[in-house]
């Protein structure tokens, strides 16, 4: 009979603790040392100790035995009588750690090829009415020497020599709890349990061959800058007849000199003269569909007065209509003027009652509202 472990120890809890108190400390312990998340060698080990102490210490009869003769029902081997982890989450929380099984499964040879992800420069004119571009990316494509099976043709996989073909080797260690057997994904196959004896000269028993492949991508209209347009079956192709991943382009759009974006709506300056903006006018617009527009600017427009244009936006991404055009009213003032234009604006300014009087430094209308 091996000696029976101190399972108070090994749950590092006093021999009083309550029900509450083993299952607090078991359960701490366990997220610690689960192998999913605790790669240490040594925590699988561990784990399994301390689920053992646990189950023994929290039914109250077997708890009482223990207490009593060291044991619960046997010699200490006895007190854990799982094979792996996979099996001690499958008694108690059903179905292993989070909902999910650890216990290696044979593979198959068929997978699903990789995807692939490429940008694509646009101009901004692209991005907002559409456009068509292709493609170039490097692939790996199925190898038309073996048809995608990694063997020389005429010959087919065998059964593996390292794990006779079950996908997974099994690993035998003992402990305080007697012997854990555990089990991994066996190199030699990749857990497929097959074997190829004679690799493909093409591949090299790979099944795929690098390729470079072109394809024409649909831009749609309204496109925006970071958007990822995905081409089915673009990717790379799957091994031993699996599905082709996906081709992911992302977009990059290159900035406008004129034309700044806001969600489906334009944005754009319009420099004005001081007499355009006092008097009035009618301007022609610039906008991105290369004809432009003409608005009525009324006389005695603001500087950053915004007008806008309606249906001169982007078009909606996968629906019909636009966004408008926001047009910015800058009013620019001459840097230098005739005598004739100076001599105007000082009679403007004189019937305007704006011309400063001699040590005045403050407008009129600014020195009443200060005065308020």
């Amino acid at each position: 009979m091996a000696k029976a472990p101190d399972l108070y120890g090994v749950l590092g809890i006093r021999r009083d603790a309550t029900e509450d108190e083993i299952k607090r400390a078991y359960r701490k312990l366990a997220r610690e040392l689960h192998p999913d998340v605790n790669r240490d060698p040594g925590a699988e080990l561990r784990f399994k100790e301390v689920t053992a102490a646990y189950e023994t210490l929290k039914d109250p009869v077997r708890r009482q035995q223990y207490d009593l003769f060291g044991v619960a029902g046997g010699t200490a081997p006895d007190l854990f009588p799982f094979g792996d982890v996979g099996d001690v989450f499958d008694v108690f929380f059903g179905g292993g750690f989070g909902g999910r099984r650890t216990r290696s499964r044979r593979r198959t040879r068929t997978q699903r090829g990789e995807d692939l992800f490429v940008p694509l420069a646009l101009t901004f004119r692209e991005a907002v009415f559409g456009t068509q571009k292709d493609v170039a990316v490097e692939t790996l494509s199925e190898c038309e020497r073996c048809s995608g099976s990694g063997c020389e043709p005429g010959t087919r996989p065998s059964r593996c020599t390292r794990c006779g073909g079950s996908g997974e080797i099994q690993d035998v260690a003992r402990s305080i709890f007697g012997t854990v057997m555990t089990a991994r994904p066996c190199t030699v196959c990749d857990g497929t349990g097959e074997e190829i004896g004679a690799p493909c000269r093409e591949c090299a028993g790979q099944g795929r061959v690098p390729r470079k492949q072109r394809f024409n991508v649909e831009v749609p209209a309204g496109v925006a800058d970071g958007m990822e347009l995905r081409v089915a079956g673009g990717g790379q192709d799957g091994r031993s007849g699996g599905m082709a991943g996906d081709l992911y382009v992302s977009l990059q759009v290159k900035p406008h000199p004129v034309f700044d974006r806001r969600g489906q709506d334009l944005v754009c300056g319009l420099p004005v003269s001081m007499t355009q903006a006092a008097l009035g006018a009618d301007l022609d617009v610039p906008t991105l569909d290369g004809e432009a527009e003409r608005i009525r600017l009324e006389p005695g427009t603001q500087s950053g007065s915004v007008l806008r244009i309606r249906g001169r936006g982007v078009p909606h991404l996968g629906r019909r209509g636009r966004g408008d055009l926001y047009v910015t009213v800058t009013v620019e003032i001459p840097s230098s003027l005739s005598s004739e234009e100076r001599a105007l604006l000082e009679r403007m300014a004189q019937l305007r009652g704006e011309m400063p009087k001699r040590g005045e430094s403050l407008p009129a209308r600014l020195r009443k509202l200060l005065e308020k």
